[in-house]
């Protein structure tokens, strides 16, 4: 991994499941994103927030999220089955959030291949930057308005 690599910590957060969501990026305490959605998944907010991410952020980049719903998609290459299979799950089930996964996958896989790698990091365990990206999801989720700044 290129040592210039940016690393982005990413989130999602639902107000109930669906419900009013919110989602956040943070490259450190003063360069980040955040956004909501009146009513939306965690799944959908955790996606939400690593394709605005890889928008906003060109280069090298890391994405470290504590889902592993987005994280295994790329560590797992589920990517490349949802393909080969016309967009259907193993269980032969359309892919959910298609409108999410395709332009993230397209990012990632096709216009920046090898440029954008993802880790995963537990949830609530102390990690400053993803607690900060959690405080800035669920406050987005909460006010549904996109806060200015931690």
């Amino acid at each position: 991994m290129p040592d210039d690599r940016l690393v982005v910590f990413t989130d999602g957060a639902c107000i109930g499941n669906p419900g009013p969501g919110g989602w956040a990026w943070a490259r450190d305490a003063s360069t980040f994103a955040a956004g909501f959605s009146p009513v939306s998944t965690n799944q959908r907010m955790e996606l939400t927030a690593a394709l605005e991410a890889v928008n906003a952020n060109s280069g090298a980049l890391e994405v470290v999220s504590d889902s592993t719903y987005v994280v295994n998609c790329f560590k797992n290459k589920w990517w490349a089955g949802w393909r080969s299979r016309g967009w259907k799950n193993s269980k032969g089930e359309q892919v959910a959030n298609q409108d999410l996964w395709r332009p993230l996958i397209h990012e990632v896989i096709d216009e920046r291949p090898g440029e954008v790698v993802f880790r995963w990091v537990k949830g609530h365990s102390g990690d400053l930057m993803n607690d900060l990206v959690d405080r800035l999801a669920n406050d987005a989720a909460r006010s549904q308005s996109a806060p200015d700044r931690p």
